[in-house]
Order: C-alpha cells, then structure tokens, then sequence
C-alpha cells in the first residue's frame, strides 16, 4: 500500500512529522537527507536545506532566520496575506526558546538549495530586492521540456519588473539557440535594456543579481543550486561574464553575421580546434550544444575545404592552414 500523500499546509501549521524532525535537526545540528521523505514542506519552506559539503545531511536554518524570510516574502504578497504573519510568529516563538539550538553554520555566503520550487523562489526574491543589473549565462536547453517552458514564463515576469524598475539585461546563450522560439519570444516581449550575445560554448547556468548574490547548479540535472553571497566568488563570477560578454557575438537587438574565412566558417574552426585537442564527435557535438549528425556534417564540410582524405590528415592540415591562428 503506497503512503498518504503529505497534506497540504502553510508554515505556520507545520504537520507534526515535520514539526518533530525539525526540532530534532535543531538539536542535534541536522537530520539525514531520506526523513524528510515523510515531510517535504520543511524544505519547500526552507527550514531545512543541504548541508554545502554534503548533500546527503540536511541542515536547520535558524528559527529566527527563517522566521524572517517568510515573513518578508509574505509581505510582497497581496494585502489579505498579511494576516498570516501574526500565524507565523505564533508558530515559531516555541521553537525559537528550544534550549541548545545551535545549527551548523555552514559556509559563510553559501547555501544549497533543494528543488525546483525552492530555488525558483529564492531567485525571484532576489530579483524583487535588485534595481540594476542581471547577468545570465544558459547553455543549451531542450525547449520541448515543459520545466524549462515553465522557468521561462517565471522568468519573463520577474525580468521586465527589473527592467521597468531602470535595470539592465546581459544574456550569453550557446550560439545554437540564435533560432530557438522560446529565445526569440522572449525578445519579442521584453521592453527595456535587453541585450544577448552567443558563444560556441558557455559554461553551465549562471545567474548574478546586482554583483551581489549569484545562483548556480550545485548537481547535474539542476534539482539543487548554490546561493552565493560571498562578494569575493560573486565578483569573480561576474568578471568570468564580463570576458565571455566581450569575445560573444551580439544577438539581440542586433544580430551580427561572423564573416567566414577562406570558406571556413566560425561554426567550422570552433569544431576544428576541438579536433586538434583529440576529442571524439560526440564530444565534440555535446561541447558546441550540436546533436551527433549535425557534428559530423560540419566536419565534413571542414575536410572537404582543407582538402583530407582522413581522420589523421585533417588534425595536420587544420594547424598548417593557420585557421585557428586567425580565431585567435
């Protein structure tokens, strides 16, 4: 027999399960990933969250600290939810007395989040605060997915509140997306300091608020991201941008063509330089956002301009045509 689902409640009616293991994660410092099975909401309302060095421990926030986060995003809500906050209050006083409640520090300026929710919530607090600028890097995405259809109309909104506030956009996407419709929608709609530029490669999702707090993965299929608040890693991220934002191609609003060289053309001597470093053409197609046969007719293309008749000879006659000098 499959359990009962978990009932549907708000914070400040924390169902006893949850209510019995938080209070032992404040006292013993953290609880094992797996019991919050039984009791999704204390993550969903972020009183529990991975522990920065390992994602199989779920630590306490501080009853005060999260006591206060709720609180604010109750207050951006519209007015008759306002009434929650005295509920809140109640809810927490007793936990906050709980004698020897030291949760685990942590990582200054570093906190994992759990589950797409959690972390879409965590960004769009952030962008309610921000009033300047948004950086983003978005490697490629299959738009057929119906989480990332979902991502970008939350996105939508909480970027054009940035812009109409006075802030600015800077996008890099992976060159391959230049067509998709979800980007060029998202163009469409957008009214304000919007640009986006495109690489062969970018690195994987990034989002930096302000220069002062910065969102990325913390796992490979995007279920936990890292909050980074420390000024000295959210600067370097930033700067990371900065330079990939000068070597990108503008996108939007004014495309730019790259001009092809001796009938090479960009695609072609990205694809050549990962030749010459061995790599395999799934590796290759993987790197560059390509699907295998697209990979393979580019390099096809490229042999037939230089001349090879293989493998071997195509690495030689790349670094004796100086194509990838001119790249550089």
């Amino acid at each position: 027999m499959s359990p009962a689902p978990h009932p549907e409640h708000g914070p400040e009616d924390l169902c006893p399960t949850a209510t019995a293991l938080y209070e032992r994660a404040l006292r013993e410092g953290w609880v094992p990933a797996g019991e919050a099975d039984g009791a999704p909401c204390l993550i969903d309302f972020g009183l529990l969250h991975p522990a920065v060095d390992d994602l199989s421990r779920l630590e306490p926030v501080a009853p005060a600290a999260a006591l206060h986060r709720l609180l604010r995003a109750s207050g951006e809500r519209i007015a008759q939810e306002r009434r929650r906050e005295e509920r809140l209050a109640e809810a927490f006083t007793s936990l906050m007395r709980e004698k020897g409640a030291q949760p685990a520090a942590g990582t200054p300026g570093l906190r994992v989040l759990s589950g797409i929710r959690r972390i879409n919530l965590a960004i769009t607090e952030s962008m309610t605060e921000a009033a300047r600028e948004l950086l983003c890097v978005q490697p490629n995405t299959h738009y057929g997915n119906q989480r990332d259809r979902t991502a970008s109309a939350v996105a939508m909104e909480r970027d054009q509140a940035l812009l109409d506030r006075g802030g600015r956009i800077r996008t890099l996407y992976q060159h391959t997306q230049r067509h998709a419709p979800l980007v060029l929608a998202r163009y469409e709609q957008l009214r304000g300091d919007a640009e986006a530029r495109s690489l062969d490669e970018v690195t994987d999702r990034l989002i930096v608020i302000d220069r002062r707090i910065a969102f990325l993965p913390a796992d490979a299929d995007g279920t936990h991201a890292l909050e980074v608040r420390h000024p000295a890693l959210v600067e370097y991220l930033a700067t990371a941008f900065d330079r990939l934002w000068r070597l990108a191609t503008p996108m939007y609003p004014q495309a730019v063509q790259q001009p092809s060289a001796d009938g090479v053309t960009p695609r072609q001597r990205a694809i050549a330089a990962l030749l010459v470093e061995g790599h395999t053409d799934a590796v290759v197609a993987a790197r560059l956002g390509l699907n295998i046969r697209t990979a393979r007719e580019h390099i096809a293309k490229l042999a037939a301009t230089l001349g090879s008749e293989s493998r071997a000879q195509l690495g030689y006659l790349i670094g004796q045509s100086g194509i990838l000098d001119r790249e550089r």
